[in-house]
């Protein structure tokens, strides 16, 4: 029978000075996994991969700046940008890993952005064993959109790019704001208390941090990043995913150094860690074994 696992929680200070929410899961001298949440999301978002990994693995987890327990960087304009979302994960890895400490790090979304844009930085490289990307892209997020059902053009990129930093507010959790939600970020087929807690999730996070972000990832172009990310890296994207369609995994498979290898996962929308628990954790299961190597087990 597996024992509940351990968790503290410490608080990193990026070099801006805003202070990252960290939770660190499971044992001491477990293999390391550090997952980076995405946009609007927190570290309940990886609820289903912290239940399984944590048995056996020492987990990481924290809320990206504005999220979750994290409060908003003090500075709105510099503070919202991918070298930030950089600088936040070297302090998360500088606080949590011995030096030298080798970990298999996990991404979705903006988070597979954060590691793109971490990828030169030398304490990445210092722990960076293996990579895993999950539903995200380098560049060209908005005018590869599907969330408006139209044809590609102009058009389409400009109303996209309307609804994705719209300032409107989520309001409560509602039926109707799950059907807007599944629409939107996950496939036809995902189950109805999937949809509610990415729901609770996704509207927890606050107007204006969720403004800021949409305005950076408009922009994105981290295609150079993407060619400095020189170790094994994964990549996983969902077939019906509106928000950052599998062009994108495929680019990025094309794109990397050390691809290893991309899966497809058929129905399954944007939020692959919730719709498909299974093939997340066990892709990370692999990555750990592969570049890790599988660690004595403990009492």
């Amino acid at each position: 029978m597996r024992q509940p696992h351990k968790e503290r929680e410490l608080t990193a200070v990026s070099a801006d000075g805003t202070r990252i929410h960290v939770e660190v899961h499971g044992e001491d001298g477990r293999p390391a996994v550090v997952l980076a949440h995405g946009w609007t999301c927190s570290i309940r978002f990886w609820a289903a991969q912290l239940a399984d990994l944590a048995a056996d693995h020492r987990v990481i987890v924290y809320d990206q700046r504005g999220h979750g327990r994290t409060a908003p960087p003090a500075a709105h304009s510099a503070g919202y940008s991918t070298d930030a979302l950089a600088d936040d994960l070297e302090a998360v890895l500088a606080a949590t890993l011995e030096p030298g400490e080798r970990a298999v790090l996990a991404g979705h979304s903006m988070g597979g952005m954060t590691l793109m844009a971490a990828a030169r930085r030398p304490v990445f490289r210092e722990h960076a064993a293996a990579v895993l990307l999950c539903s995200t892209g380098s560049s060209r997020l908005i005018p590869e959109a599907l969330v408006v059902p139209m044809r590609p053009g102009r058009t389409r990129t400009w109303i996209s790019r309307r609804i994705l930093g719209s300032r409107a507010p989520l309001g409560p959790v509602t039926p109707l704001s799950k059907r807007i939600l599944r629409y939107g970020t996950m496939g036809r087929g995902a189950a109805a208390d999937r949809v509610a807690e990415c729901a609770r999730i996704v509207h927890a996070c606050p107007r204006p941090v969720r403004v800021a972000w949409a305005h950076v990832l408009g922009a994105l172009d981290l295609d150079a990043e993407v060619r400095e990310l020189r170790v094994p890296t994964a990549v996983i994207a969902g077939s019906d995913d509106r928000l950052t369609p599998p062009v994108h995994g495929r680019a990025l498979a094309a794109a990397l150094p050390d691809s290893a290898g991309l899966t497809e996962l058929t129905g399954v929308g944007h939020m692959t860690p919730v719709e498909a628990p299974e093939a997340v954790t066990g892709a990370i299961r692999s990555l750990v074994g592969t570049y890790l190597g599988e660690k004595e087990d403990v009492a």
